[in-house]
């Protein structure tokens, strides 16, 4: 089972989230303040990271940022409200989903079950590795070059891209996006693809606010090109 680290300064909350995780298996390790926390990431090498937003000292989003300097560990952030500015800036940092408290043990399971869950299918009829002019992507090695550069992409991000290049000029609401690369069955939060989008931009278009590769259809969705 996957190895969890959570951290959450609520003793409640981390103590209840800590014992569902255990009892499904997922070996955890827990903190309480955002500095205690990266300094387990080294020591204790989880699989997931479940992060909460509004931490005493180093926040949330200062925690994930940091994270983010130099690893693509899923993060999975936990938010007391479903506000706009705070989910939108964890989202930004680099987190892969978002789980408003308080949440059942189940919905946090099937999260992070969606979050870890590897890249199976290809596409239909989709050679292992594709050209999109300088951009590579290497579907049995789930890696991306840019330009012969290898780009760090955080799951989410990988997925994305994953599956909008396996059907090219198709265009996907959010919806659909939602339901296939994050699993979320019901008419979940679209913020959640926008800001992925957003990030994925960044690390794939030599212009972010011009894109060549991801583009938006205004009241449509999204399709990938190139251009």
């Amino acid at each position: 089972m996957p190895r969890v680290l959570l951290i959450e300064d609520d003793p409640a909350v981390r103590e209840g989230v800590e014992l569902g995780l255990r009892r499904r298996g997922h070996d955890v390790r827990s903190a309480a303040t955002g500095e205690a926390g990266l300094a387990a990431l080294g020591e204790f090498r989880p699989d997931l990271l479940l992060l909460d937003l509004m931490l005493p000292g180093l926040n949330g989003v200062q925690v994930c940022r940091r994270v983010r300097e130099d690893s693509q560990l899923p993060i999975i952030m936990l938010t007391a409200r479903g506000d706009d500015f705070d989910v939108i800036v964890g989202l930004e940092a680099g987190a892969d989903d978002y789980i408003v408290k308080p949440a059942r043990p189940e919905v946090i399971e099937a999260r992070i079950r969606a979050v870890l869950r590897r890249i199976e299918d290809t596409g239909p009829g989709r050679p292992a590795t594709e050209v999109h002019g300088d951009l590579t992507i290497d579907r049995a090695g789930l890696t991306v070059t840019k330009g012969g550069r290898r780009l760090a992409l955080a799951p989410s991000e990988l997925k994305l891209l994953l599956h909008l290049s396996a059907a090219p000029e198709q265009v996907f609401s959010r919806q659909q996006l939602l339901e296939h690369v994050w699993e979320h069955s019901y008419h979940a939060d679209a913020r959640l693809v926008d800001a992925c989008v957003r990030r994925l931009r960044n690390k794939i278009e030599d212009e972010s606010g011009t894109p060549r590769y991801v583009q938006t259809l205004r009241g449509f969705g999204y399709r990938f090109g190139p251009l």
